[in-house]
């Protein structure tokens, strides 16, 4: 009986070791972590490109035995072809071409899962369930540290938060631009001072220390005017929307006109309703709440079963989806073991009996 594979998980900034696994798009291009791992390796294997006429089609793979510069015993740089062009089912593809070039004697293996291109917002046209634009962000937008989460949309304008590199990404949909604003400002950076606590207990990162998530939840204001955002720890400010739409403003300017508005906790999803009620998860209280116009805060439901809600959804019955993920039990933050208890869970609450 041959030895069960084992696999693990491991944060980009790693140092690769054994053999390494690439991927890169149909001009020899790679994602910024991949970037960074490689170093000046990604100059041997544009050279090695050349002599073996390896120039990242789809489901080709490039094999180079102990690269100078990095100390691995082979790269396997798998081609993906047009980031464009790529489909769901092309995932599995290319999982199959590092497969089939690792044999028994394979030991230690890691491969960078990040797709060159990858970072993007696609829109889908759910009757027909096809894609109908893709808005993808370069390594300028989505960065080496981002953590690109949530989006809004205000008339041609998306706004997403990102809780890796702090910062805000303001999107044209028309045209496609995307800009980041308010990068490193306090108010998309993480506290230090306001750990997350998920059942008593501080929920930690691959590293050890307390988990930080910066620019995470927001909102907009139902008429558009304003959105409120924060780190994942609180607290919340808000900016006008005039000012984030236009490119002319500066930083500097919008650093000014930044205001808080809400003290709330470390929570896991968010939804507004149109009377400007904002609802939330309160992670360290297995509870929804919910933050009046006026400012008041009130409890919408607690039960142990709404451990980490995030993605709250107001349906037009008034309705609150409520998807339970159980972030916090996930083995990237309990030591590489999963905590997660089965089945993982989506519950409704009508706010008409609340």
């Amino acid at each position: 009986m041959t030895d069960a594979v084992k696999v693990g998980f491991v944060p980009f900034s790693t140092a690769p070791k054994g053999i390494l696994v690439v991927f890169c798009d149909d001009a020899l291009k790679f994602g910024p972590a991949t970037r960074k791992a490689l170093g000046p390796v990604a100059d041997t294997v544009k050279r090695a490109a050349a002599a073996n006429q390896f120039k990242g089609k789809s489901g080709s793979a490039l094999d180079i035995l102990a690269p100078d510069g990095i100390k691995i015993q082979r790269l396997i740089v798998i081609g993906t072809g047009k980031s464009s062009d790529q489909k769901g089912s092309d995932f599995l593809k290319f999982g199959g071409v590092a497969a089939s070039k690792l044999n028994a004697a394979s030991t230690a293996v890691m491969v960078l899962a990040e797709l060159p291109g990858g970072a993007k917002l696609v829109r889908m046209d759910l009757a027909t369930s096809r894609v109908t634009r893709v808005y993808p962000f370069g390594p300028e937008i989505a960065t080496a540290k981002s953590y690109v989460d949530d989006v809004r949309f205000n008339g041609d304008t998306a706004y997403l938060t990102d809780g890796g590199q702090a910062g805000l990404i303001v999107l044209d949909l028309r045209s496609g631009r995307a800009r980041r604003v308010l990068d490193g400002d306090p108010s998309t950076t993480a506290p230090d001072n306001r750990p997350i606590v998920v059942d008593g207990t501080v929920v930690r990162g691959a590293d050890g220390t307390p988990l930080k998530v910066n620019a995470d939840p927001f909102e907009l204001s139902p008429d558009r005017r304003w959105l409120y955002y924060g780190p994942l720890e609180g607290p919340w400010s808000r900016i006008r929307t005039a000012l984030l739409d236009d490119p002319r403003v500066s930083g500097k300017v919008l650093a000014a006109n930044i205001q808080p508005w809400a003290d709330l906790p470390p929570t896991g999803g968010t939804v507004m309703d149109r009377k400007g009620n904002l609802y939330f998860s309160d992670l360290a209280h297995d509870s929804i709440k919910r933050r009046a116009a006026d400012g008041s805060i009130t409890t919408v439901v607690q039960d142990p079963r709404l451990h980490w809600t995030d993605a709250l959804f107001l349906d037009a019955h008034d309705v609150l989806w409520l998807p339970v993920p159980q972030l916090d039990r996930a083995p990237a933050f309990n030591g590489g073991t999963s905590r997660i208890q089965f089945p993982v869970q989506l519950f409704t609450f009508p706010l008409s009996g609340d």
